[in-house]
Order: structure tokens, then C-alpha cells, then sequence
């Protein structure tokens, strides 16, 4: 696209704090405009692909928060496409609108329903990605009547308001030029045909509801709260239209020994003062398991070791991000005398090169951030 860099509220021409109400509303009045009933622009098409995307990505908060954060760089690496990738203009409008308002062609140019199931994954699974069976309901064609509704050995009949078009026309006249709306024919609801004998098992609906088990993959690096799409295995369409599809909600449990930042784990491991002051080798979790950390004599509170990809993978990307462990050092809350007198013989023994500092306070902080 052309102007895929550009900003997304300025293509819906709202405000960054508008609501949903808001940028619901300015999406309809464009794509109103932009509609090939009313607009002629050589342009139209490319336009309302433009503010599709706007509004498929300011429309769902777990996007919107990408695409507020990190703006298009973010939902490139986090994954998003658009739910559109290619067909005519009346396509596009009937993905998002149906019939509604729009005129469209008839209901066998339509889509099945989209549907939405929910799935659990633990951290670890995705570090490595993971396959999980989904167990939903769906309508599905009926197999008596082939989806049309009508028993077998009867036929539908012409809808004498729209003479089978499955539409109706209204032409305005302005200052401007000639207007032609069209709408969906309210006797038979754009088919064009009605049905006399319906079938008896759908009783004319042309659908039934089926248990659908489906098994779905979980790409490595996958965040908590993003979707899955599964094209064509929602409900199922009207006649010559397409299923719906399945949208996976990804839940990532949080693991209570790292915290996620972006691509990267974050950990802290406690040493107590003896240990920072004459080093220790520890074990401690990673993301892959138990590893061996050697702190040398004099560790400070507040360093960071980084583990370089160690992190969580690049979702659809390559290589890893990378676990950085916090160290934090312990000091004793309460001391016997034994204790205390070793403590104070140590302090009168201490002099400033007991306590000299290798880098400054600025030189750390631009290392912990390194």
C-alpha cells in the first residue's frame, strides 16, 4: 500500500484519544463516501483499503495498544496483518458490513459469521510454540437441502417484489448529478428467490449446528493477548459464499520467575552480603532451564547480568531477545553478638579501598542499559 506509513487516526481523521463510539463512526461516514455507488475516484478502492486497516487495527484494544506504543514497526513484529489480503471493492465492503446500508448484491454473495475461542498457554510453551485441538460449535451447510433451505424435490420461488434480482434501486436526483441507491430486497432479504417448502431438518435455515474440533499451532514468540486468525472454518455461509473465520485468543499464563518485556525476560536472583562481598556460583532459572551463574567478589546491588538470546523468540522474525538477571543483595535485618562484633571488627579494619568503586554511578546505569 502506497501510504502504509501513514498515521492511522489521521487516515479515520480522529483524535489519538478518541473512543470507540468515535472511530466506529468515522470509519462508516468514509467508507459511505468511498462507496463505488457514490464515489467515482479512480482512487476509491485503494482508499477504503487504506481506512480498513485503520480501523481493523484502532478498533481492537490488543492492536491498538501496539500500534499506540510502538506505532507500524510494532505490528509488523508483533505479527498483525491485515484481515484483508485481496478482492474487489464489494467484497471488502461486504466483509465488514454485510448488506447493511450498502446495497450490496445478494445474500449468496455474503460470509459466514466469525467466531472466537479462547486458549491457555503457559511461558514456556511460548518460547518453543505449541499445537492445541480446539473443540467449538459452528453452523454448518445442511446435508438434507445442500444449504439452500428448500426440501429436496422442491424448488424456490421467484420473489415477486424484486423479480429474483434480490435488490431494489431508488434513483435520486441533486445539483450534484444523478444518485442510485441500492438495497437489499426486504421480502426475501436480498436471495431473490423464497422458500414454500422449507426443509425439514434445517426448517428452511439452510444450516445446522455441528461439534467442530479443530487443531491450531502457536507460533513461537506468540504475546499474551494476541489473535489467531483461521480462515473459512467459522460458520458456515449462505449458498456461494464463503465460512467465517476462527479467531483464537492467545492467553500466555504468566510465569512468577521472570517478568515479559517485549522480547525480553527479566529475573532477580538474591545474594546475601557475604556472598556479593566474597562471590559465589548460583544456580538460576532461565527460560531453558537451570543454569550456573558465577558472581565474582564484590558484586553490587543493582547490577545486571545480561544472558544475550535468552529471551523470548522474534514472533515471525528470527533470533531471540535477552534475560536480563537483576541482582539484588541481601542485608541482615537482625544480628547476634557474635555477629555484630565481627562486623564492627570488620568496619575498623575497612578503609576506601575497601569500598572503591570501579565505575562511577553513571557509568553502571549506561552499562545496566547496555
Amino acid at each position: 500500500m502506497a501510504t502504509a506509513e501513514r498515521d492511522l487516526y489521521e487516515v479515520l481523521g480522529v483524535p489519538r484519544g478518541a473512543g470507540d463510539a468515535e472511530i466506529k463512526k468515522a470509519f462508516r461516514r468514509l467508507a459511505r463516501e468511498l462507496h463505488p455507488d457514490v464515489s467515482q475516484a479512480p482512487d476509491a478502492e485503494t482508499r477504503f483499503r487504506e481506512v480498513a486497516q485503520a480501523y481493523e487495527v484502532l478498533s481492537k484494544p490488543e492492536t491498538r495498544q501496539l500500534y499506540d506504543r510502538y506505532g507500524h514497526a510494532g505490528l509488523r513484529g508483533g505479527g498483525y496483518s491485515p484481515g484483508f489480503q485481496s478482492g474487489s471493492l464489494s467484497d471488502l465492503f461486504s466483509a465488514f458490513f454485510g448488506d447493511e446500508g450498502f446495497g450490496g448484491g445478494r445474500a449468496a454473495r455474503g460470509r459466514g459469521a466469525d467466531l472466537s475461542v479462547e486458549i491457555e498457554i503457559e511461558l514456556a510453551q511460548a518460547v518453543i510454540g505449541v499445537k492445541r485441538e480446539l473443540a467449538f460449535e459452528a453452523a454448518a451447510r445442511c446435508g438434507t437441502c445442500g444449504g439452500n433451505g428448500v426440501e429436496p424435490g422442491k424448488r424456490p420461488v421467484t420473489c415477486p417484489v424484486c423479480a429474483g434480482a434480490g435488490q431494489l434501486q431508488q434513483v435520486s436526483r441533486s445539483p450534484l448529478g444523478q444518485f442510485v441507491r441500492t438495497q437489499a430486497c426486504p421480502r426475501c432479504a436480498g436471495a431473490g428467490t423464497l422458500i414454500e417448502d422449507p426443509c425439514e431438518t434445517c426448517d428452511g435455515a439452510g444450516q445446522t449446528l455441528e461439534r467442530r474440533s479443530l487443531e491450531v499451532s502457536v507460533p513461537p514468540g506468540i504475546h499474551d493477548g494476541q489473535r489467531i486468525r483461521i480462515t473459512g472454518e467459522g460458520h458456515a455461509g449462505p449458498p456461494g459464499g464463503r465460512a467465517g473465520d476462527v479467531y483464537v485468543d492467545v492467553a500466555v499464563r504468566a510465569d512468577p520467575r521472570f517478568v515479559r518485556d517485549g522480547n525480553d525476560l527479566l529475573s532477580q536472583v538474591d545474594l546475601t552480603m557475604t556472598q556479593a562481598a566474597l562471590g559465589v556460583t548460583l544456580v538460576v532459572p532461565t527460560i531453558d532451564g537451570e543454569e550456573e551463574l558465577e558472581f565474582t567478589p564484590g558484586t553490587q546491588p543493582g547490577e545486571v547480568r545480561v544472558l544475550r538470546a535468552r529471551g523470548m523468540p522474534v514472533l515471525q522474525g528470527l533470533g531471540r531477545g535477552d534475560h536480563r538477571v537483576l541482582l539484588n543483595v541481601s542485608v541482615p535485618r537482625k544480628l547476634s553478638e557474635e555477629q555484630r562484633r565481627l562486623l564492627e571488627e570488620f568496619e575498623s579494619t575497612a578503609d576506601e579501598g575497601t569500598y572503591r568503586a570501579e565505575e562511577g554511578f553513571f557509568d553502571k546505569l549506561k552499562s545496566a542499559f547496555r
